[in-house]
């Protein structure tokens, strides 16, 4: 199985706070990466999913960390390991099972959108 993590991503924008999450799937040598405005409930309405520039591997091991360059601060909100179901990682469109503490289910991708069903219906 492989890994996944999701970081809170905080940046001051002319003294408000704006915050995404980065979505990152362990993928041979870097991570996929989307960014999330809001998180998927368990069994709720499809979330937008906007696909983000590939991240290092060390960002799955990383906790929190001050960016340089004013670019905030992250920090990991739930993480676990995941199996790709049918098509791909690298397809626009794909099925993983999620297995973290918050991120726990069917997670399914279709272009700009996602859900997050529960195992147990």
């Amino acid at each position: 199985m492989n890994r996944w993590t999701l970081l809170k991503h905080e940046k001051t924008i002319n003294e408000i706070l704006d915050f995404h999450y980065d979505f990152l799937l362990e993928n041979g040598e870097d991570c996929k990466t989307w960014k999330l405005l809001i998180l998927p409930e368990l069994d709720g309405p499809s979330v937008k999913i906007l696909k983000h520039s590939n991240h290092r591997l060390i960002w799955l091991t990383i906790e929190n960390k001050l960016l340089t360059d004013g670019r905030g601060y992250v920090q990991r909100v739930d993480n676990g390991t995941f199996k790709a179901l049918g098509a791909d990682i690298n397809s626009n469109n794909f099925s993983i099972i999620l297995k973290g503490n918050y991120l726990n289910g069917l997670f399914i991708k279709n272009a700009n959108l996602c859900q997050l069903i529960s195992l147990n219906q």
